[in-house]
């Protein structure tokens, strides 16, 4: 302690504080204080002047610099400053009761410093280690060979028995509360351990070695080994070898001779003889010994060989031992017995090398002894990592400062170490990419698990690199090492493989376009065969009204197939219009399945799981069950007549990965189709969506009805999978949003006007065939109508005199501006006139819809347009009706 008087913090101290004075002792008693301590004035002058304000100071640990025996040193102090008053109430001077705390930070520090070398050491030895801690046997550390043999699991901080629960019974528990109690060390070789999971045991060889603490008490057990189960398989090889090693002779890796020894007059053993040899007893040895004796080849073997194969020939007990060569330089392990006439003293000898392992032991048990000194081989060998590595590696604290950094940094970013060291690390982040880096570093401390995340640091010359990083906390809890890989060419290459994916893509695309072209080429021309064959019969004088009737019929047809044809088509591209509305999944299933029974035939069983709560879903229903009867059809013929068809609706929360697309979470209702049929090759399974692709023979399908059920899955906001296993059958799934039940329809309007007397009808048509077709149908049919080839005409037409116009009736698809958007600028214009929309194909509307214009598809019949035109020009004759 001392006291600090007056002004000039006039120095006074017991005898206690004279030690920390140093050199400086006796002649900085009654010396003013920083005449004695000038060097420490910047630290403690303003602590000081605080107390002397009349404010008491406190440090746990307050560092400093001291020259009290002539050279600069470190020292650490806890002390406390209390001001001392005069009767006046002015502050005299301070008391100060202190105690150097230097050598117990600086051991504290060492021994951090020591555990960090030992854990860098521990994790590079060639076999597994653990450390466990106390009798509970809790993981301390385990390094990666200890989890490439027990497998990954979570170590730290949990003991043994709640790691490795599948150990009860097996004696390792035991093994370690025996080594924790006695202080006695354990070494086992070759013990079988079956982990979780495994059918088959697998062998160690493993030392538990105590861990004393400084009292000399045991604290915990260093657990280190190798796994020898590929040796102990080579062993029970060799074991079932030696009955049928005549067999075996040419063909075993084990070494394997017969030898013939001779004794002396005292019936001692004296030397031996090789009659036979395996190629392994060379390659073991080094030596080419067959017909030698062994004092011609092997002078200075030693004696114990010659005991050990004479006591087996001249009593036929088999020997089995592990003993060293020193004239090969190598370690054996030998199993050995008579064989023959016993007479002829003759030893059969099957033999390993066993010198890689007997080295791996050796340098097990030396471990302990010379750890210290490998620690520090080992630390050397860190620095040169830490000086080398191309990896950023750095040592930082939860505060945001970073206390060291890797050469690396530099090479990487171009700031130099004090520019790295000087700022926080949060400012080298990019400004998107902070917050959820400190947030995580901020986790990872609380919960003390390493992490791993990407993010981009800043380059000295303005650029962002993305890094990689790796991340593990420190043991004091205030710390956490980080090691960072530059993926700034791994991202490019990324970018590249994408660019190649995408071009892949692409190709495929034009390939599937190519079978498309085609396929419509062959199927349209059949039709049009049909379509020309019956029209040039019809020309005919004398054809009979019943052949004229069977043409008619087949041109009919025809265009129905075709119709159909361009139908599939349109949904496999995902431009066919549908017609959503909202229905029941499962009451639809059970409507058609009947007529999938009749598509099946009686030797088919048709089984249908159908939920008792509704599956309402927005979709088409026609492509619904049209989808549903392509994938029966499909199911039909892949089991050949007979099995059974099973058709199964129940409500889904998730789409699953189906051909590289992410999961999907939502309300979904899915359709399962599963037949028991021949199954679908894996080749040919990611091609059976294609446009005309199919597994059937010859004019047995269109390879349409797939591409259809894709098609519409994809535009109902759905999807498709396909599971199959070749002779069990496969199964489809058709996934379609869930949605909820629809409002109660209104009641229908009083059936409007039946003919077309008196309504006039504005026709837009640029194609002059369909236009005039359109035009002279329609006067037939009681209209009165007025042509105009393009949407700027039929504007004109309106403009004239839009009242003499009952209903518009456009084309879609027109050169300069489209159907839809003539409709749209119609309604604007005149919002009381009712617009038909006629198309077969257009994107906009496959896309979006009609806009809630009413839409008629190409091809269509005289009754269709005769019908639909009624029912949108009866509500406007009525408007005028109520209008006048």
């Amino acid at each position: 302690m001392f006291i600090a008087w007056g002004a000039d913090r006039t120095l006074v101290y017991n005898d206690a504080y004279a030690p920390m004075l140093g050199e400086r002792h006796p002649r900085a008693l009654g010396r003013p204080f920083f005449e004695t301590w000038p060097e420490i004035q910047g630290e403690v002058g303003a602590l000081m002047d605080r107390v002397f304000a009349g404010e008491p100071v406190h440090m746990e640990d307050l560092q400093l610099t001291l020259h009290r025996n002539g050279y600069p040193e470190e020292a650490h102090f806890a002390f406390s400053y209390t001001p001392v008053p005069g009767d006046d109430g002015a502050i005299l001077g301070l008391f100060c009761a202190c105690t150097e705390t230097t050598r117990q930070v600086l051991a504290e520090r060492q021994a951090a410093s020591e555990r960090q070398r030992q854990q860098a050491l521990l994790q590079q030895m060639p076999g597994f280690v653990a450390v466990l801690r106390g009798p509970g046997h809790v993981f301390e550390y385990v390094n990666d060979a200890y989890v490439v043999v027990a497998g990954r699991r979570d170590y730290i901080g949990r003991n043994v028995r709640e790691v490795f629960p599948e150990l009860v019974g097996q004696g390792f528990y035991e093994l370690l509360d025996q080594v924790y109690a006695t202080g006695d060390p354990f070494t086992a070789r070759a013990v079988p351990i079956r982990f979780a999971g495994e059918d088959s045991d697998r062998y160690l060889d493993f030392l538990y070695q105590p861990i004393r603490g400084a009292g000399g008490a045991v604290t915990g057990i260093f657990a280190g080994g190798y796994e020898v189960s590929d040796q102990i398989r080579s062993q029970a090889a060799l074991a079932e070898s030696e009955s049928r090693y005549r067999t075996l002779f040419e063909s075993i890796d084990v070494g394997f001779c017969i030898i013939e020894v001779t004794f002396d007059d005292a019936d001692r053993a004296i030397d031996y003889r090789i009659l036979e040899a395996n190629p392994a007893f060379e390659r073991q040895t080094g030596a080419d010994v067959v017909g030698r004796w062994v004092s011609e080849f092997a002078p200075d073997l030693e004696r114990h060989w010659f005991d050990t194969y004479g006591h087996v020939a001249r009593t036929g007990e088999p020997a089995h031992f592990e003993n060293k060569a020193d004239v090969f330089g190598r370690w054996f392990d030998v199993r050995a017995l008579r064989v023959g006439d016993p007479a002829a003293r003759r030893v059969a000898v099957l033999f390993s090398d066993i010198s890689e392992r007997k080295r791996m032991e050796e340098e097990l048990q030396v471990l302990n002894t010379t750890l210290e000194q490998q620690v520090l081989e080992r630390t050397a060998e860190r620095d040169r990592l830490w000086t080398l590595s191309e990896d950023m590696l750095a040592v930082a604290d939860y505060e945001g400062m970073m206390s060291a950094v890797s050469p690396a940094w530099t090479r990487v970013l171009g700031w130099t170490e004090a520019e790295l060291l000087s700022r926080p690390y949060g400012t080298f982040m990019h400004p998107d990419d902070m917050e959820p880096t400190l947030d995580g570093l901020a986790r990872m401390g609380k919960t003390r698990r390493p992490t791993r995340f990407e993010n981009r640091i800043g380059a000295k010359d303005g650029g962002w690199k993305p890094i990689e990083w790796m991340v593990v906390p420190e043991a004091d809890g205030t710390h956490f090492i980080a090691v960072g890989r530059d993926l700034t060419i791994v991202k490019a290459r990324e970018t590249e493989l994408a660019s190649a994916q995408e071009a892949l893509r692409q190709a495929q695309k034009m390939e599937a376009v190519g079978q498309l072209t085609g396929g419509v080429a062959h199927d349209f021309n059949n039709l049009l065969t049909v379509i020309k064959s019956s029209t040039d019969l019809l020309k005919r004088p004398d054809l009979p009204e019943e052949r004229r009737q069977r043409y008619i019929g087949a041109i009919s047809d025809t265009v129905a197939r075709a119709a159909k044809l361009t139908g599939q088509l349109l949904a496999f591209a995902r431009r066919q219009a549908l017609k959503p509305e909202v229905f029941d999944a499962g009451r639809s299933v059970l409507t058609i399945s009947d007529m999938v029974g009749t598509l099946s035939g009686s030797r088919i069983k048709i089984v249908t799981n159908i939920p008792d709560e509704p599956c309402f879903i927005n979709a088409d229903p026609s492509q619904f069950d049209t989808a549903l009867v392509n994938m029966a059809v499909n199911a039909r013929d892949a089991m050949d007549g007979e099995g059974t068809l099973t058709i199964t609706v129940h409500p889904v929360s998730t789409i699953p990965l189906i051909r590289s697309h992410p999961a999907v979470l939502g309300d979904f209702v899915a359709v399962c189709i599963e037949d028991t049929g021949s199954g679908i090759d894996p080749e040919r399974i990611e091609h059976i969506f294609e446009p005309f692709f199919t597994t059937k023979g010859v004019g047995q399908g269109t390879g349409l009805g797939l591409s259809q059920v894709f098609g519409f899955a994809k535009q109902s906001g759905g999807e498709i999978r396909v599971q199959s296993t070749v002779g069990q059958g496969t199964m489809f799934v058709l996934y379609l949003p869930r949605v909820d039940a629809a409002a109660p329809a209104p009641k229908a309007e009083p059936e409007p006007l039946v003919d077309g007397h008196g309504t006039c009808v504005l026709v837009v048509e640029d194609n002059v065939d369909v236009g005039t077709f359109a035009t002279q149908t329609l006067a037939e049919l009681g209209y009165i109508t007025v042509w105009a080839s393009d949407a700027e005409e039929a504007l004109a037409e309106l403009e004239k005199d839009a009242a003499r116009f009952d209903v518009v009736f456009t084309d879609v698809v027109m050169p300069g501006m489209n159907g839809i958007d003539l409709a749209h600028e119609i309604r604007r214009r005149h919002h009381d006139m009712p617009v038909l929309l006629a198309s077969g194909y257009s994107h906009v509307l496959a896309k979006n819809g009609t806009y809630g214009f009413e839409l008629l598809h190409k091809p269509y019949s005289v009754e269709q347009l005769s019908r639909l035109l009624r029912k949108v020009a009866t509500w406007q004759k009525r408007k005028r009706i109520i209008g006048s």
